[in-house]
């Protein structure tokens, strides 16, 4: 049997660039200041201090871990819901991004 040489056998890195608009730097209200820090962020790293707070603080419910247990801070941030799921959060929290 003859062995095949092909492009195909090469491993290749994906070329994916992150889109440009999760990349631009967003202002955030006072609100969600209170909970992930002041100055202006790409929405990937409000995410990502936001995650941070709730692991932190042990926020994420214990039982149905797709759900956040909301504190006084997050509370507000999250419209005075007590309880969202981790899908409903990123809604929530764009309206405090502009």
């Amino acid at each position: 049997m003859a062995k095949k040489s092909s492009k195909k056998s090469k491993a290749k890195k994906s070329g994916r660039k992150p889109n440009a608009a999760f990349m631009k730097p967003m202002s955030t209200s006072s609100t969600l200041q209170a909970v992930i820090g002041s100055g202006s962020m790409p929405r990937t790293e409000v995410t990502k201090k936001l995650w941070a707070y709730i692991k932190r603080n042990g926020l994420q419910d214990k039982m149905n871990r797709r759900m956040i247990n909301a504190d006084d801070k997050l509370r507000a941030v999250f419209g005075g819901r007590s309880q969202v799921s981790m899908f409903d959060m990123t809604k929530l929290v764009s309206k405090h991004l502009s």
